[in-house]
């Protein structure tokens, strides 16, 4: 599988003019390979990232995954998109307070028909992420680490293909991050998951074999430079 990002452009009007947040962005990402996007707060980060997951459009500029034209589908496409192809991750967990660890991880498996055996692969799952014991606990109860274990575990749920993280060590603190880049590394090899991380943490940023930098609306291979 591919994602293919080409010529994306994206501007806001403002009462003193145009803003170029993106300009002429373009990569490319196959299946099982990692992409960090490294850039301060404001470079277009999470505009990016919210434009290949279609919580957003381009002004001009396609995104693809395989044959599907994703800048093209329609609001009833664009919904479905999120639903099968993609899990995203961010800062805050956003898990629901009022549902625990397991009610949290089944959500996303309500907007494509929750199988008999879905239960089964999410409890499987939170075990594999290290939340086996912690099932019918509730976000208000966990650790930082572990409501962002949980929130990777709902973004796995339904098997997507590519998995979008938004600054997702952003509220961790050091070794809680390190561990979760490497688990975010093993699920994109395991399960040949796409996975693009922006971040503005360079050093966990370094822990993904591609780092891109944005930088005045345009992506590039990261200078090295601090």
């Amino acid at each position: 599988m591919l994602l293919s990002i080409e010529n994306l452009r994206k501007t806001f009007k403002t009462p003193v003019g145009e803003i170029v947040v993106l300009d002429d962005v373009s990569a490319q990402l196959h299946s099982g390979e990692v992409m960090a996007v490294l850039g301060p707060s404001g470079s277009g980060k999470s505009t990016l990232l919210n434009i290949v997951g279609s919580l957003d459009r381009p002004t001009s500029g396609i995104v693809r995954l395989d044959k599907t034209v994703v800048t093209e589908l329609d609001e009833a496409g664009r919904a479905q998109y999120r639903a099968s192809s993609v899990g995203f991750v961010f800062q805050d967990h956003l898990l629901l307070p009022q549902c625990t660890v397991l009610e949290n991880a089944l959500l996303p498996t309500l907007a494509v028909g929750r199988s008999p055996s879905a239960a089964v692969a999410a409890m499987e799952l939170l075990t594999r992420l290290g939340l086996g014991d912690r099932l019918d606990a509730f976000p208000a109860h966990l650790s930082t680490g572990q409501r962002q274990r949980a929130a990777i575990a709902r973004a796995m749920m339904n098997r997507p293909p590519l998995l979008l993280c938004d600054e997702p060590t952003g509220n961790l603190d050091r070794e809680t991050g390190d561990h979760i880049g490497d688990l975010f590394l093993e699920l994109a090899a395991q399960n040949n998951v796409m996975l693009m991380v922006v971040t503005h943490n360079l050093a966990f940023a370094r822990r993904f074999p591609t780092v891109m930098e944005l930088r005045d609306g345009r992506l590039a291979e990261y200078s090295g430079d601090e």
